[in-house]
Parts: C-alpha cells; sequence; structure tokens
C-alpha cells in the first residue's frame, strides 16, 4: 500500500495500513513467530485500545538473529560502497514515496501529530540519503613515515556485527539515524525496537528489504523482555558494536554489561536542556524558539527545553507571551486535524509529568497556563508554564518528558551559565541573545554537545548529534557518524627503495 498526498484519516485507512505492517521478526531475511510463539500488544496512547500484536522475541531469537547477522557479516563487508549508498539511496526514495504510511503509523503508536509525524518523516529519510553518499567517503591515507624508512597505510573498515536499540519517541528517525550509517559502512545489524513503538520499525524493516538489503544484514527482535532478549549478546564475543539511546540509567547498566568483553559504544542518553533567554533577546523569537524546543513531540525528547532560564528583566514578558501560545495548543488524537499536542506515551510517563508538576507547586511556583492531565481517554496533559520556579526543585534537575516548561530567573551572565551546567547531563542547550560575542562566549562555556543560538531546533542529519557528561558516548550524523561503524587498521609497509 503506498499513498503520497495526504489524505483524510479514517478507521478503513487505518486499518489497511496495520494489515500492511509486518508482525514477525525478521531474522536472516525472513519473517517469522517468536520461537516461544508468543506475541505482545501494541498500543495507541491516544485511546489506550490495542492497535497490533506483535511476535515477543525471546533469548533464543536474539541468538539466532545474531547468528544470522555474523554470518552475513563478511560478505556485506565486501559489497562495494556504492552498492551500499545505492541501497541506502532506494530506501530514502521508498520512504519518501510512503510518507503518509510512515507518518499516520508514527501517529498511531507514538502519538504525535501527523504534521509532527510527517517531519520525522522528512528528517529519518534524509540520513539514508546523507549515509548514501557518505558510504563512498570512507577515506583512508597513504604517507611516508617521518624517518623515511617505511610508508604508512591507514584503512577504514567495518566494526562488525552491531546491536542498535533505539528508543519509542521518535520511531522511524532513531532506526534510520543508526541502521544508514552502519550500512554506509558494512555493518550487520541486530535491532531492538522499542516495544511501546515497535511497529514503524518492523515497517521500515519491510522497506529496507524492498530496497534490496541481502539477507542476514539487518535482523529485527522487538522484545517484551529486552533484558533478557539482548542480554546474551553483549556477552557474545561475535558482537563488536552497541549503539543504544535511550535513558541514562539504563545506559550505565548497558555500560557496564559492555565492558565485560570490552564492546564498542555509542550513547545517547538523558538530557536536561537549559532555554537561556538574555535580556536583549528578540523575545517573540525565543517565544517561537521555545514552542520548538518544548512541545516537539509533547516534550518528549532528549532535545527537549526543560529549564527555561530567562533574564529578570525581560521574564514577565517572556512568561506572558509563552502562555498566550501555549493556551492556543489543542490536545487531541494526532490524526484529528486540530491535533497540535498529542497524548504522552503511557500512563505512567503521565503521571511522573504530574508529580513533578504537582511538587513545583507545592515550592511555591505558579501555573501561569495549564498544569493538569487533561480528563477522558487517552494520555494527555495541559501544555503547561510554571513561574516563580526556585532552584532545588525537582523538575529543574530531572527529565520532564512532557509538555511543560519551568520558569526561573537570573541576573548576571556568570550565573546564567552556572544555572544552565547545574546538571549531569550535557546533550544540548538553547541561547537567544542579540550579542555575538555573548553567544561565542556561552558556547564555550557551556558544558553542552550541542548548542542552538538563537533557534529551537538543532537536529540535523548533516550534523553531529551527541552530548557530554551523562548525556553520552558518541556522535551520530554528520562527517562523524559513519566513524562510528568503523574502526582503523595501520599497515607499516617497509621502504620500497630498500635493498
Amino acid at each position: 500500500m503506498s499513498v503520497t498526498t495526504q489524505s483524510t484519516v479514517t478507521a478503513e485507512r487505518e486499518g489497511e495500513l496495520l494489515a500492511s505492517v509486518p508482525t514477525g521478526l525478521l531474522i536472516n531475511g525472513e519473517w517469522r513467530p517468536a520461537a516461544s510463539g508468543k506475541t505482545f500488544d501494541v498500543e495507541d496512547p491516544s485511546t489506550g485500545k490495542v492497535l497490533l500484536s506483535i511476535a515477543d522475541a525471546g533469548a533464543e531469537d536474539g541468538m539466532a538473529a545474531l547468528d544470522a547477522a555474523a554470518a552475513a557479516q563478511e560478505s556485506w563487508a565486501k559489497v562495494p560502497p556504492r552498492e551500499r549508498g545505492e541501497i541506502l539511496r532506494r530506501a530514502f526514495e521508498l520512504v519518501t514515496e510512503r510518507a503518509e504510511d510512515f507518518a499516520l503509523l508514527m501517529t498511531l503508536e507514538m502519538g504525535k501529530p501527523l504534521a509532527e509525524a510527517r517531519g520525522e518523516v522528512t528528517y529519518g529519510a534524509e540520513f539514508l540519503r546523507w549515509f548514501s553518499e557518505e558510504a563512498v567517503r570512507a577515506f583512508g591515507r597513504y604517507s611516508v613515515s617521518p624517518d623515511g624508512k617505511s610508508r604508512l597505510l591507514v584503512t577504514k573498515k567495518p566494526v562488525g556485527p552491531c546491536l542498535l536499540i533505539t528508543p519509542w519517541n521518535f520511531p522511524l528517525a532513531m532506526a534510520t539515524r543508526k541502521i544508514a550509517p552502519a550500512v554506509a559502512a558494512g555493518c550487520t545489524m541486530v535491532l531492538k525496537s522499542a516495544n511501546l513503538t515497535p511497529l514503524t520499525s518492523q515497517l521500515f524493516a519491510a522497506v529496507m528489504q524492498e530496497a534490496g538489503l541481502p539477507a542476514g544484514v539487518l535482523n529485527v527482535i522487538p522484545t517484551s523482555t529486552a533484558g533478557a532478549t539482548t542480554g546474551p549478546l553483549i556477552k557474545d564475543a561475535r558482537l563488536r558494536k552497541l549503539s543504544f539511546t535511550g535513558s541514562t540509567e539504563v545506559g550505565r547498566r548497558l555500560l557496564s554489561d559492555a565492558s565485560e568483553t570490552v564492546l564498542r559504544t555509542s550513547m545517547e542518553l538523558g538530557g536536561n536542556a537549559p532555554f537561556v533567554v538574555f535580556e536583549d533577546a528578540d523575545i517573540d523569537a525565543a517565544v517561537a524558539g521555545a514552542m520548538l524546543a518544548k512541545l516537539r513531540n509533547m516534550g518528549e525528547a532528549c532535545t527537549a527545553a526543560n529549564r527555561f532560564i530567562v533574564h529578570e528583566s525581560v521574564a514577565d514578558e517572556f512568561a506572558e507571551k509563552f502562555a498566550a501560545k501555549m493556551a492556543e495548543m489543542t490536545t487531541a488524537r494526532g490524526t484529528e486535524p486540530e491535533s497540535k499536542v498529542g497524548p504522552l506515551i503511557d500512563a505512567k510517563s503521565r503521571d511522573k509529568v504530574h508529580e513533578l508538576v504537582t511538587d513545583a507547586l507545592a515550592s511555591g511556583a505558579k501555573a501561569v497556563v495549564g498544569g493538569a492531565p487533561v480528563d477522558g481517554a487517552g494520555y494527555f496533559y495541559q501544555p503547561t508554564i510554571l513561574k516563580g520556579v526556585t532552584e532545588g526543585t525537582r523538575i529543574l534537575s530531572e527529565e520532564i518528558f512532557g509538555p511543560v516548561a519551568p520558569i526561573i530567573t537570573f541576573g548576571t551572565e556568570d550565573e546564567a551559565i552556572r544555572l544552565a551546567n547545574n546538571t549531569e547531563y550535557g546533550l544540548v542547550a538553547y541561547v537567544f541573545t542579540k550579542d555575538l560575542n555573548r553567544g561565542i562566549r556561552m558556547g564555550e562555556r557551556l558544558e553542552t554537545g550541542m548548542l542552538g543560538l538563537n533557534a529551537g531546533v538543532v537536529s540535523n542529519a548533516a550534523a553531529p548529534f551527541g552530548g557530554v557528561k551523562q548525556s553520552g558516548l558518541g556522535r551520530e550524523g554528520g562527517l562523524e557518524g559513519i566513524e562510528e561503524y568503523l574502526y582503523t587498521q595501520y599497515i607499516g609497509i617497509a621502504d620500497p627503495y630498500a635493498g
């Protein structure tokens, strides 16, 4: 089924799309049931109703997937880079052709409004196009040794079979951001998709098959028992790389497990992004940036602005204008034309958000707008702005993952930097100022892997995505992205002029 134009979403349309999604495990090029025969349900967070039941992988299935990846590695590594790039290019074109299918599927299983889901399709597909071009640019080098007595040949080789673990919040983009560079580098893969939103990965894997990816190169094992299924793989010497996107808590455990075999790792973990507004900022532009940085994905993003650090002289103006924009946001199922804010992923997530808001209010903050769950079906939460939040409040130290914006004020640049850096995380920061020198100073002094300067969105397939401190290790995207899937080999060659 292929739909390339935006159309009215009907129950029939939803049913046809869901019927096209593979529900098995993809192992060695074949879709098959779990060895145990078990399945698990995938729910629509806007209604709580089951969308589909899919195969529930166990340890036996995980090992079968690694067997397939290990068996395919040698032949896949020998495939010419141009050919690997062409597979990615075809995948880009197929995803683009089926943009409406992917957008609707993400809206159904994750909840984001259709307009936002379409944006993720564009973003996610771009990793396929970007790395289709990078596949032929994994260069090494040749040089003469400093003493002239030998030659130095440096090559880049695929690291080998990879375990890719993706989160639930960006079902397509987080898969393409890992799969595309692995394909480009010549690595085989086992993908463990998030059990809350596995359907998009299922459909994408089918598209990769259609694009010509050989059997065994990509294996997909959705599971409700992640640790039991992937734990044995991490201990297996054939696995050479682990790429994980998710919480810092889980990342720490995976790093510990990976240490046993000195497994190469990439970790894109939690965030607690500061959004700093100086007194000279264009307040309207800052508010527009704040809406993007806060409400993208209903705030369920590691890049979401978590702490709004606003100069005391403009705090009231900023809060008033920000609140007016937030009040305009309609919460509704993502398929509804009026939807601007979809549901949170599940009841547990909504309860955590409300717990943080309740704690902030009890500590003296005031809800300028919102501040409570939305009554009715689904896991909706009101877009919320909290003013008068004080330092030390939980909401400033914990990742909110919801449409809630706490505002704290500052008086000096040094104070703003202290507040912004006062976190164990360091993924992204946002700064709004008209002073270029100040912007440069903030870039140099903020402890962050990425900075949005007068911009509320930084994600781009051509840019290196990643953080510092407890926000992770490694980079995804950009020129650096493919390096995560390559290792450097040095070959010393005897002096060709000797004897």
